[in-house]
């Protein structure tokens, strides 16, 4: 299996250990610590202080954070890198 498609998977089960109850004031930092470490960068740190967000607050915990960072990361990054290349 290829290396993105993994980080996809587990980017869905941290999103769904996000969704358990009465887990966000542990998983809040967790998460914001595994987000930068998944993913690089400026664009790492932010999702981690989104993630640290979304997390902290009562009822968001049903945003995929991880999913959405991935996503970002693998489709709209890569196909405005394509886009600049065509240029």
């Amino acid at each position: 299996m290829n290396k993105k498609y993994k980080k996809l998977i587990l980017s869905i089960v941290l999103d769904a250990i996000g969704f358990i109850p009465f887990t966000d004031i542990v998983w809040a930092p967790l998460s914001a610590y595994l987000m930068t470490k998944m993913y690089k960068g400026k664009e790492g740190k932010i999702a981690g202080i989104v993630s640290l967000i979304e997390e902290a607050i009562p009822f968001s915990d049903v945003i995929p954070t991880f999913t959405i960072m991935w996503f970002y990361s693998y489709v709209i990054k890569k196909e405005k890198v394509e886009e600049i290349i065509k240029f």
